[in-house]
């Protein structure tokens, strides 16, 4: 983008605080409705080329291999956006500081826009050999520093805007985008992959949800100028002191506490994995179920989830969120311990596993975001929050699905819940830390605990 291009970006930033200008007073609804626009929209992007790592890439970009070993190959070019994510972050708070919000999300969210319909026209490696490989590496590291500046900074003005006592119920409200997004695609996938052929799939069935996540990112992207650029919200990020501060700076004073908001979450994020991609991998490699079957069952365990992430804000508000999600940490970690087999019983087993592994992980990740978001202080609230989603989705998230199913694959089905057991035992060890060794603005107070 020139120079000229951001100039008229920005007066186009002006002039949409001008139509948009309004006197009444912003409600925590408000927020939330473009809280959850932004993240079911990064969601569905996220499931529809996890869905394909599975079920196309191991086939379309690495035939040379077996399909176990394609499929790892594909979950490593997978990991290539948790990498890119932090330092698409740091690029676009530069951005954020020299040209404003709305500036920032336009380019990030059109490059993640960019970056997914460009792998709908991949060519396949027996059309351009590993040019197909390097193209859908390149296009993966795209959507990862697309995502990295995708953060809008509204989770955190949400949580600062809501009654103190409903701060779990309004916690919960961002997480709901990813089983959201999660059903959509997985019933995109799902029809395809029931209606078409192998080879009609593998040509150009699979292509058709890249093309709707485009278009989703396009109308995700014009929902959430229409709410950064008013002058009301502008006022709100100001006085909240929601502002881009620089990164190093940041780390520089909020570095341990950084470091421990990241730790929180890793028993749900790994959690998240666990029940998304790595059962569809398994499945596809190991069992004789139709992929599009497998696909229906985990739609229907999102809808599970999205009810245990509402279920979770009337908990938290009630017991806190500290507490539930210590507790949601130890059932993972017990969960860790059995489930896996449940995938090697037939589809009652498979049953088993989404509809408890998404009712674990909603409760949990209803919850996880955030944890010790409390103890940023406001002029580092904004950078922080989105460095510690970077982090904890590059160590929690990333390399799940890989690890899972390199343990799975060698050491057997009941090896991969070890990724799981470590990511719960990191949660409980971080939020031990968090309440015993803190200082300063670290400690939380009564309040806090809650927040």
């Amino acid at each position: 983008m020139s120079l000229s291009d951001v100039a008229n970006s920005s007066a186009a930033e002006h002039d949409s605080q001008l139509v948009n200008a309004r006197d009444t007073k912003i409600a925590p609804g408000e927020i939330a409705i473009g809280v959850i626009i932004g993240r079911t929209s990064e969601f569905f992007d996220f499931f529809v080329y996890a869905i394909a790592s599975v079920l196309v890439f191991p086939s379309y970009v690495f035939p040379y291999v077996d399909r176990l070993t394609g499929t790892l190959l594909s979950f490593a070019v997978f990991a290539l956006a948790f990498i890119a994510r932090p330092i698409g972050s740091m690029i676009f708070m530069a951005v954020d500081r020299n040209y404003g919000r709305a500036t920032k999300l336009t380019i990030a969210l059109f490059l993640l826009g960019a970056s997914t319909v460009a792998i709908a026209f991949l060519p396949g490696y027996r059309d351009v050999g590993m040019a197909s490989v390097v193209l859908l590496a390149l296009f993966r590291i795209g959507q990862g520093l697309a995502l990295g500046g995708a953060w809008d900074g509204l989770a955190s003005l949400l949580a600062l805007n809501v009654p103190e006592e409903r701060r779990g119920w309004y916690a919960m409200v961002p997480q709901l985008g990813a089983p959201l997004g999660l059903i959509v695609a997985s019933g995109l996938f799902a029809y395809f992959a029931a209606t078409l052929s192998a080879a009609d799939f593998l040509d150009w069935g699979w292509r058709y949800p890249f093309f709707c996540a485009f278009a989703i990112n396009v109308v995700a992207l014009f929902a959430r100028l229409r709410i950064v650029t008013t002058p009301d919200f502008a006022r709100q990020f100001e006085s909240r002191e929601l502002q881009p501060s620089r990164v190093f700076e940041t780390v520089e004073h909020q570095g341990r506490n950084i470091v421990i908001g990241a730790f929180a979450p890793l028993a749900s994020f790994a959690m998240f994995h666990m029940v998304t991609v790595f059962p569809l991998s398994w499945v596809f490699l190991f069992t004789r179920d139709a992929p599009w079957r497998f696909l229906l069952i985990e739609a229907g365990a999102a809808v599970v989830g999205t009810i245990a992430i509402v279920i979770s804000g009337h908990l938290a508000d009630r017991f806190g969120r500290r507490t539930l999600v210590g507790i949601c940490a130890a059932a993972i970690a017990a969960f860790s311990g059995f489930a896996p087999q449940l995938l090697d019983l037939g589809a009652v087993g498979e049953i088993a596993f989404m509809v408890i592994g998404f009712a674990l992980l909603g409760v949990s990740f209803g919850q996880s975001s955030g944890i010790v978001a409390s103890n940023f202080p406001t002029h580092y609230r904004y950078t922080a929050s989105a460095l510690v989603s970077d982090i904890a989705w590059l160590f929690g998230a990333g390399f799940a699905p890989l690890a899972a199913l390199v343990l799975a694959s060698y050491f057997g089905i009941l090896a991969a819940g070890l990724y799981l057991l470590s990511g719960a035992i990191a949660t409980l060890v971080a939020l031990w830390i968090n309440q015993n060794l803190g200082s300063g603005n670290f400690r939380e107070t009564p309040t806090q605990a809650n927040a």
